[in-house]
């Protein structure tokens, strides 16, 4: 959640603060409408709603946080009942005296001590519902808070965790590539330095784009699509490579380098020294959805190969639940008499 989202949330909860008192402090208004009432009258009547916003703001502030929340339960309960039964009493003579003074033609109905009783208690519970409500408001922000915080530690986690699988996947990648221009330099320097040049091309992307969270589509396909160029190069040309992108949406973006594990896969393992082969790469981008279907001949590796660790696609479903989590399909597996791998990812971006 943005900086934005709380800024706009603290000042609803300031209006609702403010149109609760502002109620309290006019209901007396009223209560007493028509008989006159004068401004002096007024402000000592004010007196009620005032006490309820010291008790209110008093456990809000002080007494929740630093003894309900601490576990000092007791204390907060015995402060409260001390300050409540003060208050109540203290309120119930203070509007007593007010009335008397300002309207004597009132029936007496607490001048008996079963009515003052009745009448302390009465305020007493007003302020206790009021400190109450303090306190549960207290805690209710304490908690949010907290959650908040959790949430927040667990995006930084998250989002570290990210950060080093890609660490990761840049050396897993450029290993590789690095291998193929080796292998080229051996029989042709000349596509040896076209390799060489299309991986420049690659790194000025992981340079520059690689450091974002998110990158325009059409500057991850072009990355995808010259790594097929640079694996074209030392490919015979009975290995038949296609790769096909239809992009309706192209102001959307995506993590960047969440696809290139798989591309390696396919190349990987769907090349053949000896047999035909074939990697067939297709990406659909519309309605706010990406669609990366690979589908390669399927050659996978013996026992006694022990190149490489698999560390890209044991990082792509991670990577997927990092960046996307909840927001992606992953399908993979053979056809064909397991001639065929096949991989679809969808991502709703």
């Amino acid at each position: 959640m943005s900086k934005n989202f709380f800024s706009i949330n603290k000042h609803i909860a300031g209006a609702c603060h403010m149109a609760l008192w502002a109620f309290m402090f006019l209901s007396p208004l009223t209560f007493w409408r028509g008989t006159g009432i004068t401004l002096p009258h007024y402000l000592m009547t004010c007196m009620q709603p005032l006490l309820l916003l010291v008790v209110f703001y008093l456990n809000y502030f002080i007494l929740a946080p630093k003894l309900f929340v601490a576990g000092k339960h007791r204390y907060d309960l015995l402060i409260n009942l001390v300050l409540i039964t003060v208050l109540g009493t203290f309120l119930h003579y203070w509007l007593d005296w007010t009335n008397d003074m300002y309207m004597p033609y009132l029936n007496k109905q607490s001048s008996d001590l079963v009515g003052t009783v009745s009448f302390i208690l009465r305020d007493s519970l007003n302020l206790a519902v009021f400190a109450g409500g303090g306190t549960a408001l207290a805690l209710a922000r304490r908690w949010v808070t907290a959650d908040q915080q959790l949430k927040e530690v667990e995006a930084a986690k998250a989002q570290a965790e990210l950060r080093n699988l890609r660490n990761q996947i840049n050396p897993h990648f450029l290993l590789n590539t690095l291998n193929n221009i080796y292998a080229l330099t051996a029989f042709d320097t000349q596509k040896a330095q076209e390799t060489i040049q299309e991986l420049s091309k690659m790194l000025r992307h992981i340079l520059y784009d690689y450091q974002q969270p998110s990158i325009p589509i059409d500057n991850e396909l072009e990355f995808l699509e010259n790594y097929v160029k640079l694996m074209r190069i030392r490919l015979p040309q009975t290995v038949e490579v296609t790769f096909d992108t239809n992009v309706q949406d192209s102001n959307v973006e995506v993590a960047p380098m969440v696809l290139i594990s798989l591309v390696e896969n396919a190349f990987k393992h769907g090349i053949s020294p000896t047999e035909s082969s074939f990697v067939h790469i297709n990406i659909t981008v519309s309605n706010h959805t990406l669609v990366c279907d690979i589908q390669n001949s399927n050659h996978p590796k013996t026992s006694s190969d022990h190149s490489g660790h698999g560390i890209g696609l044991q990082q792509v479903e991670r990577r997927l639940e990092l960046a996307y989590p909840g927001r992606y399909t992953w399908k993979q597996g053979t056809k064909k008499n397991n001639k065929i791998y096949y991989s679809t990812i969808t991502i709703q971006l």
